[in-house]
């Protein structure tokens, strides 16, 4: 996960953000698509990216990566299952 950047931030301290952010990522692959603020966009989309290019290579070690940030089991099989192999042929910009 990216490290917040400094100065301000949505709201509260970092480890308030950094677990914004993961929250947010599990919704958006849960149901595919969220409403949100442009500022919580811009800053989710990265961490989204990341997380489905791990979800493409598919390891073990990517899987733990993975759960780091997204504790719920089921939307971590859904990444992995159905989202990951959804963009295998795509370089990047998801």
């Amino acid at each position: 996960m990216p490290a917040p950047k400094k100065g301000p931030r949505l709201s509260g301290s970092p480890q308030h953000q950094k677990l914004m952010m993961a929250n947010m990522a599990a919704h958006l692959f849960a149901a595919e698509g969220i409403v949100t603020t442009v500022s919580r966009a811009k800053l989710l989309r990265p961490l989204a990216e990341s997380l489905i290019t791990k979800a493409k290579k598919g390891g073990l070690h990517e899987k733990r990566q993975v759960m780091a940030v997204i504790t719920d089991r089921d939307v971590a099989a859904k990444l992995f299952d159905d989202i990951g192999p959804r963009y295998a042929d795509r370089p990047g910009g998801y």
